[in-house]
């Protein structure tokens, strides 16, 4: 089976996807991950390589065709990625919800944390409140212009889960469960 998390910043998909392939063994993919590589191989943030990428496909192209092969190739794996549901279609797919201001006090520790790993231009709470609303009106008009989508609306996805006020183990649990529970109708079995 493979699981495709996708969803708001700061929702705890990293944590999430990690704690989940740890749990059933599988190996974890993370497309975020290779596009804050490949901003900085660019000399850019990830708020200047999105905002490149509103004109510039390549930026998305890499990473999505690098989904499209290993959901062809591979199985059992955890991909976090906003467009991971659309390049992997037959994969259970789930979307992390977050209040707003709970998503930025994440991300605001995340980069106080790991500022080099999350490469963003972001040096206050504010800033992070700002750039949050940025990345996903960024998000939605590359995926728009590109695919024809919006990676944020709930319908493309199996399940949805608000991380609010759920530790990330809650939300594993929510999702090994639904996951087995869609599975399980899949092959039949009740």
């Amino acid at each position: 089976m493979i699981i495709s998390i996708s969803g708001k910043p700061g929702a705890g998909k990293t944590t999430v996807a990690n704690i989940l392939a740890k749990k059933l063994h599988y190996k974890s993919y993370y497309m975020g991950g290779i596009r804050r590589e490949l901003a900085k191989k660019h000399g850019m943030t990830l708020e200047e390589y999105n905002k490149f990428g509103e004109s510039d496909p390549s930026t998305d192209k890499e990473v999505d065709e690098y989904q499209k092969k290993l959901g062809k190739t591979e199985d059992n794996f955890v991909i976090q990625g906003r467009t991971s549901f659309k390049f992997i279609p037959h994969s259970f797919k789930v979307y992390l919800d977050v209040d707003d201001a709970v998503a930025a006090e994440r991300i605001w520790e995340d980069i106080q944390q790991n500022p080099e790993q999350r490469n963003e231009a972001s040096t206050s709470l504010a800033d992070v409140k700002k750039n949050f609303k940025k990345r996903m009106l960024s998000d939605k008009k590359r995926y728009l212009k590109y695919y024809g989508f919006d990676c944020y609306d709930t319908k493309h996805y199996d399940v949805v889960i608000n991380t609010t006020d759920k530790t990330p183990e809650e939300v594993v649990g929510e999702i090994i469960r639904a996951s087995t529970a869609a599975n399980n109708l899949k092959r039949g079995e009740n």
